[in-house]
């Protein structure tokens, strides 16, 4: 009876008394979550390709009709609104994902394009099937032979007599899938996939589980790790695609898109800052709980409170927004904002800890993201089954 309210709906956030079952079946078998709150836009019209080139940093206009890319959109300035998927589902035909409310954004760049936008956000429902088994699942649930479904690639398919669409896509850095059906076919949809998914060692997952692996896979989160321009009182709180480490997904050398200039500008210029991965010393964070008689204390989820980041000399250089201990890497992990002169992999900064209430720092390594990485996220890996009782 754990939930989160995820804009606007009550998502479970652990079906477990302890979501670690729940994580270990995303690394090792299957988690199943329902993540139909993402925010969906249906675009369509003659101008469809050119009018998402035009709102986004990245030039949708390449994009082949069946493929899907991850990109993020930006003020007048420069500065990151959000960032989501965007799909080609014919020549005129896309759909766009957002993890906050988008519709009015996008109208107001409509005017003067030959295009249609829907808000198809409460018309679809959406589960994300990850882990190494949930080819083998689909494989048994799905009309459609999904061996050779590329990453980042969909494929329209039949289930039980209704109509879906596969992405191979997800928010855990693992082999996984997205299936997409009319809201009337949840249900069944969810009931096929955990029966056909039994012995995969399939588990219902919560946001507890997922956010856990969205560290480790080294994933940024909008309201996080970065704040969207339009809640933004104040510049500092404001970020650009490069200062969070989207500025592959930024096509500058292109016609005008919205930002474009700012951003060609900072290209030029470098960022002011960098987002980065930390790997907290075990060893100093383990004596610093030593020198008070207790064991090492670590949060048993993932944590989303801005924490301190210090160079040796006690300057502070930026924040850890988010992070997690790894149950797989066996590592105490961190994504976090710094000054883009600290930000070079391999340097050692400092991170605040604060143990019976006294604050301290421990170092931290700036590593290379994501922490994990397994080869199973691009290439097509079917494992036949999973005894249950290895989740």
């Amino acid at each position: 009876m754990r939930w989160k309210d995820w804009a606007g709906y009550y998502a479970v956030a652990s079906y477990n008394p302890y979501h670690e079952r729940e994580y270990f079946a995303f690394r090792h078998a299957a988690g199943l979550i329902d993540v139909t709150p993402l925010f969906k836009y249906e675009v369509h019209g003659k101008d469809a390709a050119a009018f998402l080139a035009f709102v986004m940093a990245r030039d949708a206009q390449k994009l082949k009709i069946g493929q899907v890319c991850y990109g993020c959109w930006c003020d007048e300035s420069g500065k990151l609104i959000d960032d989501g998927t965007v799909w080609r589902l014919g020549e005129s035909s896309f759909r766009l994902t957002a993890a906050e409310p988008s519709l009015a954004w996008l109208s107001t760049y409509a005017p003067g394009y030959d295009v249609q936008i829907e808000d198809s956000t409460d018309r679809i429902a959406v589960v994300s099937l990850q882990g190494p088994t949930s080819l083998g699942i689909l494989q048994k649930t799905c009309d459609a032979d999904l061996c050779d479904l590329k990453f980042f690639r969909l494929r329209e398919t039949a289930i039980d007599g209704f109509n879906a669409v596969v992405t191979r896509t997800g928010y855990t850095g693992d082999l996984g899938y997205e299936i997409w059906v009319d809201n009337e076919h949840a249900v069944p949809l969810w009931d096929a996939l955990i029966a056909n998914g039994r012995e995969f060692g399939i588990q219902p997952a919560g946001l507890d589980a997922l956010d856990m692996c969205r560290v480790e896979a080294g994933f940024i989160m909008n309201g996080v790790d970065y704040f969207s321009a339009n809640h933004c009182l104040i510049d500092s709180r404001k970020s650009t695609p490069f200062e969070t480490g989207l500025g592959w997904t930024v096509h500058v050398d292109r016609a005008p898109f919205v930002g474009r200039d700012a951003l060609q500008v900072e290209k030029r210029s470098g960022p002011k800052r960098a987002f980065v991965g930390l790997q907290i010393e075990w060893d100093s964070f383990e004596a610093l709980y030593a020198k008070h008689g207790l064991p090492p204390e670590v949060c048993t989820s993932a944590w989303r409170d801005a924490v301190p980041i210090y160079t040796r000399n006690g300057t502070q250089v930026g924040q850890a927004t988010s992070g997690s201990w790894s149950p797989t890497l066996k590592k105490n992990l961190a994504l976090a904002t710094v000054d883009a002169a600290h930000g070079r992999i391999g340097e050692e900064l400092l991170i605040e800890v604060t143990v019976e209430y006294v604050r301290h720092t421990v170092p931290a390594t700036i590593v290379k993201k994501p922490f994990f990485d397994p080869p199973r996220k691009k290439k097509v890996e079917v494992l036949q089954s999973t005894p249950q009782q290895s989740v």
